[in-house]
């Protein structure tokens, strides 16, 4: 169902923030009830939509689907704003798109040597950067440091002009976009977020590229290092 496109027609507005009410238009659409559609323009008649969530709400009593205009994208912050304006309280949302930010850590050491930081989570088998999913009202870099902070305990400052993007789908039609930043520490003393991370390591450039083994993180890596060697 997530990922469907369909044709909704739209028959009222829940809120000024561009909230709808709608059902599926045309003949066997019995999976689809009562919709939600979320726009960032007005809507009226019958919009082709693109299924991005499954709303669920406590003990998953009630499920509600949210659409969009396809070309429309939202991540989980926004639609949760947006559906906090409704009676029921959804508890849980799978979306469609996903959006996580973080940064290659690097560090100097008293010799000069640049190393970086190479975290491990419970639900990864490889080794990456720290990152996380936004938080709704927050900016890319702001995510990044908070989820570094939550993760390793580091204090880090953002590097202007570098940013990096990724782009996969980590299962199903789920499409995640990660936002990776540089971000130097002062230090290298790391706290690790034992819910969240098994295992770290500081390693230089060279070796995180060996250790990496997605294709997009070497790719980065190479930035960093082309950048660092300037």
């Amino acid at each position: 169902m997530l990922g469907k496109n369909v044709k909704i027609e739209i028959f009222g507005t829940l809120v000024e923030k561009r909230l709808y009410s709608g059902f599926a238009a045309g003949k066997n659409t019995g999976d689809f009830r009562q919709i939600y559609v979320i726009s960032n323009r007005k809507l009226e008649g019958i919009v082709e939509c693109t299924v991005i969530a499954i709303a669920l709400s406590e003990n998953h009593t009630q499920t509600r689907l949210v659409a969009a205009p396809v070309s429309e994208i939202f991540y989980e912050p926004e639609i949760r704003a947006r559906l906090s304006t409704t009676s029921v309280q959804f508890d849980k949302m799978i979306c469609m798109y996903e959006k996580s930010c973080g940064a290659v850590v690097y560090h100097r050491t008293r010799f000069g040597v640049v190393r970086v930081l190479l975290v491990k989570n419970h639900n990864g088998r490889c080794w990456t950067f720290p990152k996380g999913h936004v938080e709704q009202n927050e900016t890319e870099q702001q995510t990044a440091v908070r989820e570094i902070k939550e993760e390793t305990g580091l204090d880090v400052k953002i590097e202007p002009n570098f940013r990096q993007t990724s782009i996969y789908r980590p299962f199903g039609k789920i499409k995640k976009k990660v936002v990776f930043f540089l971000a130097r520490a002062g230090k290298s003393a790391v706290n690790m977020q034992q819910s969240e991370i098994d295992h770290y390591l500081w390693v230089t450039i060279d070796e995180a590229m060996h250790l990496c083994k997605h294709e997009n993180d070497t790719k980065i890596l190479r930035e960093v290092k082309q950048r660092l060697d300037r």
